[in-house]
């Protein structure tokens, strides 16, 4: 292992110094501007993002790595918008071969210099972050500055977060260490040792449609950071911006003296199932997983031979007990549920109300007033098609418009769902939330996740019987978000109590900007890995801890 770090860790080591602060006190910092300004980003960035993004377009991409003769095209832009995009179409052997060999001195190189490589790709990929943004937009359906945001900004932030936690575990101990101990009369025992950060082998990212970027750079950049080479192997209906991603990582990693096979785009012809038979493959040691609950269940059983990190599906859930502020918690809701169409792990499904209704700083309001509120909230955020689709852009596939179909047939609607024409593109699936009733009996219904523009308003017996049902559901199947609004401590410390009882991150009497479906880098952790919904947190330090093993040698002094 080298004791010299490469110079990229010294031209970054300020960013990771910063990160490094930044996950100990656990407030507020970004390295990456999240407004696409060009006040911030230069006049032209805009414009030559887009142009990047379109050259992609009905063309090979240009990705030089091996078993590239073959080539697949899958994707199909939620916006109508042709993408026709041709992909590398290596086989599971070439691929694990390519990153094994790439892995030794990767590792010896330590970890200061992998670090330092890993920033610069990072910082190469800010540079493209317009690029980048475009080719998450139209492949998940995000509208565009969301998908600038979640998809290039905060997914840097994501990356850089999950750096600084490698790194602190890398470093947490000395890599070398003088041991000495009394002998009696004689000379004390002496010995040198030296203890190793040592990969566990290929690493393997299955990403996601939604949040291609967001839900992957995590685990990729812990894996790489910690010496393991990464195999990316996309969504099939949103390759572009991983392949984005792998293409200018391994021009870092050539750049900096490195093999580029360090990093590898496993793009799949369909109906290939190369996910898993990337993962049961003996030198696969870790794999990272954002999706549904039935694969990440089987990955978590069958990959044995891997560290596995998944992030699946759960019951996000709602308790209103009573508010101060009657008009911000219905925006606030209403703003949660409309954004990108409910199409985030994190959005609430199940809110759950008194049916004799709540206190109010407007006075008592009935459970349907509550229900109508947050609906109307919904309805005045859409009901403008040029704005609606800013926020909720496009629908990402078929199986949430099949869900929106089998919805109309549960409960009784509060708000239903409706057919939008988009102003800039024609051939772009929207469709608005669709609210609706159902009993508390009704488990069968609200008791499975429904992913996409669909909530349940829930009239429960009581405040009490709210928080048991919050209990009950999120303890079986899992949450990623819970939150409260409540007007009376005791209610919100019995919220607090059942939340971590049952291991979700919990959100109080949100009415302003902040809102429960989105979670800031370097402050909020993401998943709990506490509860079904996922086995790991986005990030601390035990997402990154085991993608490594110490190993010692130790010689007479």
């Amino acid at each position: 292992m080298t004791d010299t770090p490469h110079p990229l860790y010294a031209r970054h080591v300020e960013t990771l110094t910063r990160a490094l602060t930044a996950i100990t006190e656990r407030g507020y910092w970004s390295a990456y501007p999240e407004s696409p300004s060009p006040r911030v980003y230069g006049e032209t960035a805009a414009a030559d993002g887009k142009a990047a993004f379109e050259a992609y377009l009905n063309g090979d991409f240009p990705l030089d790595q091996p078993g590239g003769g073959d080539r697949v095209a899958t994707e199909t832009s939620p916006f109508g918008v042709e993408l026709g995009v041709r992909y590398p179409h290596p086989g599971v052997d070439e691929l694990v071969s390519a990153a094994s060999a790439a892995l030794p001195a990767w590792r010896d190189a330590g970890p200061q210099t992998r670090i330092g490589v890993c920033l610069e790709i990072l910082d190469r990929l800010h540079k493209h972050v317009f690029e980048l943004a475009n080719a998450v937009q139209f492949t998940s359906g995000q509208a565009f500055v969301m998908a600038f945001q979640a998809g290039g900004a905060h997914a840097l932030d994501r990356a850089l977060e999950s750096l600084a936690y490698a790194y602190a575990e890398m470093t947490r101990h000395p890599g070398t260490a003088g041991w000495e101990k009394a002998a009696g009369k004689g000379d004390p025992l002496r010995m040198t040792k030296t203890f190793h950060v040592v990969p566990r082998g290929v690493a393997l990212v299955v990403g996601c449609n939604t949040f291609p970027t967001w839900n992957s750079y995590p685990g990729l950049f812990a894996s790489l950071a910690t010496g393991n080479p990464v195999i990316v192997k996309p969504h099939p209906r949103a390759v572009l911006p991983l392949a984005i991603t792998v293409k200018y990582a391994r021009e870092v990693l050539a750049e900096a003296g490195f093999d580029p096979n360090l990093m590898l785009l496993a793009a799949e012809a369909p109906g290939e199932k190369l996910a898993s038979s990337l993962a049961l493959h003996p030198a696969v040691k870790i794999v990272d997983f954002t999706g549904s609950t039935e694969y990440g269940d089987w990955l978590e059983a069958n990959a044995r031979q891997a560290s596995v990190y998944t992030e699946k599906a759960g019951l996000n859930t709602v308790v209103i007990d009573s508010t101060d502020d009657f008009a911000g918690l219905c925006r606030n809701l209403g703003f949660t549920l409309t954004l990108y169409s409910g199409q985030m792990c994190t959005t609430s499904q199940n809110i759950l109300i008194p049916a004799d209704g709540i206190e109010t700083d407007q006075g008592h309001k009935s459970f349907d007033e509550v229900a109508g509120g947050i609906a109307a909230a919904v309805g005045k955020l859409t009901a403008d098609a040029a704005r609606g689709v800013e926020l909720t852009g496009a629908i990402v596939n078929d199986g949430v418009l099949e869900r929106l179909d089998e919805v109309t047939k549960v409960g009784a609607a509060v708000l239903e769902s409706r057919t939008v024409e988009h102003p800039s593109f024609p051939g772009a699936v929207v469709r608005t939330p669709a609210v609706v009733k159902v009993s508390a009996d009704d488990t069968a219904t609200y008791g499975r996740e429904w992913f996409g523009p669909i909530s349940f308003v829930i009239p429960t017996r009581s405040t009490g019987h709210s928080l048991e049902i919050l209990r009950s559901t999120v303890g079986e199947k899992g949450a990623l978000t819970a939150g409260v609004y409540s007007t009376d401590e005791a209610v919100l410390d019995a919220a607090e109590a059942v939340a971590i009882e049952v291991g979700v991150h919990l959100s109080c009497n949100l009415t302003g900007g902040v809102f429960v479906n989105q979670s800031a880098a370097f402050s909020d952790f993401h998943g709990s890995g506490a509860n079904a919904a996922a086995n790991a947190a986005l990030t601390d330090g035990a997402y990154v801890a085991n993608r490594f093993r110490i190993v010692q040698s130790r010689r007479h002094a």
